[in-house]
């Protein structure tokens, strides 16, 4: 954590000071930006924190071609390759391809990631209905003090997802309302945290190998079929309405899309196969022209039919360019909140944002600015995962991590966060959000790429 805040500190004091364009002088005078045409480098080592992953170090380029420069700052073709890991076990080797010129009238985003997580977080679903310890979680508690065993890892399993893509847009009335389809192929493979690893070459703060999904298996929560994940390939279609102003930080419009996905079994590797209905509705204010505004964000995610997979049920879906992530809670959806902590067959959640650029002046010849932002997320399950009838009474150990009764209502973080932004595309987000529920998590820091929404 130091070294993430001392990060921070750095960004925050040192980059005002050498973006000050040098022919400033003493004037006041209004820059006017610099139209980009042609190839546009934004390229940098990855030395990043998320507390849902650790600290995060690798490389990232992002190119992005701005043609004659008479639609910037949009883009004919924007190009991202990433290769990460992070000090909890996370890896991202990732390319995407964004354009509108590869088929007239249609824009597509092509995307290729293989994503490995040492140590995910799964705890458990329902929301409240599955109970969070946070000693279990973040503190060594040693479960014999001879062998010195920690049970940090208990809210954990390990992840190997394949992930590949083709999404599409076309005109219905303008760029205003789309048209949207796609396929993407998820290969899932699941298992315990490999603890006999983790544990090799350790003298003392070993781990245990205890952990709620082996667990949730021997309880029958998780089914046996599923306890080692799936491939499933998903179809999908739907409507976008779109009126923002720009992509990267609107002023103004709405952003709204609908989609339907089918994830039939005859194109999975299980006997699973379902439907399920996204519904996103982003919407964006002025309050200071080109200065400060405002943007709103709520979502429902749900089942339509047939039987979900349980790794399958995290998935939150956005339309392209933005990636699918995993589930409710963490730096993409509700910040300060853990990764996963509300998983179940549906959920809902929303983002309010205040946005204000403090800064705005020229970097190393590029157009730069700073925001700062405060925000307050929020998200629950509305559709319950089926617990086995009779749990509490055939394994009572159950009860001490799942309450069948708890009510639901919404899990809440909020915090705030700094934004440096490079020609209006690249954008380096930093926010630091806090969970209103002990049962919920603590804080969490993110430094990340883009605004949220």
């Amino acid at each position: 954590m130091k070294r993430a805040l001392s990060l921070l500190f750095v960004m925050v004091w040192l980059l005002p000071l050498t973006a000050q364009d040098p022919d400033a002088g003493t004037t006041n005078e209004k820059k006017t930006e610099e139209v980009k045409t042609g190839w546009s480098f934004g390229g940098v080592p990855v030395v990043a924190y998320d507390a849902d992953v650790g600290f995060k170090y690798g490389a990232l380029v992002n190119l992005y071609h701005f043609g004659d420069g008479s639609r910037y700052p949009m883009y004919d073709h924007s190009v991202y390759l990433e290769w990460s890991r992070t000090t909890k076990g996370s890896g991202i080797n990732q390319i995407t391809w964004d354009t509108d010129k590869l088929i007239p009238g249609v824009r597509s985003f092509f995307e290729a990631s293989l994503l490995t997580e040492q140590a995910l977080d799964f705890y458990g679903f329902n929301g409240y209905q599955a109970k969070y310890d946070l000693g279990l979680s973040d503190l060594a508690i040693d479960l014999n003090p001879e062998d010195n065993l920690s049970d940090r890892l208990y809210y954990r399993h390990s992840r190997q997802l394949l992930r590949v893509k083709a999404d599409f847009q076309g005109e219905i009335i303008g760029q205003k309302f789309r048209w949207l389809a796609g396929v993407g192929y998820y290969g899932n493979n699941i298992d315990a945290v490999d603890i006999d690893k983790l544990n090799e070459d350790k003298v003392s703060d070993s781990l245990s190998f205890n952990s709620l999904y082996e667990d949730y298996i021997d309880w029958g929560i998780i089914k046996e079929d599923q306890r080692n994940g799936g491939a499933h390939t998903l179809l999908k279609g739907g409507l976008v309405y779109d009126t923002r102003d720009n992509e990267p930080n609107p002023f103004s419009g709405v952003w709204t899309e609908m989609q339907l996905h089918y994830a039939p079994s005859f194109l999975s590797n299980t006997d699973y196969g379902y439907g399920r209905f996204i519904f996103t509705h982003r919407q964006y204010f002025t309050i200071v022209p080109d200065w400060v505004n405002i943007a709103y964000r709520v979502s429902y995610q749900g089942k339509l039919f047939g039987e979900m997979p349980f790794y399958m049920m995290p998935y939150l879906f956005n339309t392209a360019p933005k990636l699918t992530t995993d589930g409710v809670g963490g730096s993409k959806t509700v910040r300060g909140i853990r990764r996963n902590r509300v998983v179940g067959e549906g959920f809902a959640y929303g983002n309010f944002e205040l946005r204000g650029k403090i800064l705005k002046t020229k970097f190393l010849k590029q157009n730069f600015y700073i925001a700062l932002s405060g925000f307050v997320d929020a998200g629950m399950v509305t559709q319950k995962y089926a617990l086995p009838e009779n749990l509490l009474n055939d394994f009572p150990a159950a009860a001490l991590h799942i309450d069948p009764d708890a009510k639901e209502v919404p899990h809440i973080g909020y915090g705030g966060g700094i934004h440096f932004v490079l020609n209006q595309n690249f954008i380096v987000t930093v926010d630091y959000g806090f969970a209103a529920k002990a049962q919920d998590g603590e804080t969490g820091l993110y430094i990340n790429l883009n605004f949220l929404y």
